[in-house]
């Protein structure tokens, strides 16, 4: 498989889950779901267009790197601390399971993103197409 359409699904499934997780919190009453959210839209709508319509451009891949890098620290910001946001979820609450495993899913799912979007900018500084011949 062609790393760009690796690079471009693991980015895409790094936005559904983050749009997941996101939701998850607004229904729990940890995020506001007012109009402030509208910074939220804003990534995801920049972090999309980086993914669907610049993939193949540097600063597509540098819109990629930057959300791989905020995909993986969303998992290290919310697991700081005592328990999960501070203690502000228990274990057993309703739907703490699914809240989890969109945090490690997307911090995994970042850190590939990070991984191949990093070696297909480096690929353009030396000179290489974005696109590995077969």
């Amino acid at each position: 498989m062609k790393h760009t359409v690796t690079l471009t699904i693991t980015s895409l499934l790094s936005i559904l889950l983050f749009s997941l997780h996101w939701a998850d919190e607004v229904a729990r009453g940890m995020e506001p779901g007012t109009v402030s959210a509208a910074g939220g839209l804003l990534i995801l709508a920049v972090w999309l267009c980086g993914t669907l319509v610049l993939a193949e451009r540097r600063s597509g891949l540098v819109i990629l790197l930057i959300g791989s890098i905020l995909a993986s620290g969303v998992p290290v910001l919310h697991m700081q601390g005592a328990g999960l946001v501070g203690g502000r979820i228990a274990a057993n609450s309703s739907g703490a399971l699914f809240w989890v495993w969109t945090l490690i899913a997307l911090g995994a799912n970042g850190m590939l993103s990070f991984i191949l979007s990093a070696c297909a900018l480096w690929g353009l500084r030396r000179g290489q197409p974005t696109t590995p011949r077969a």
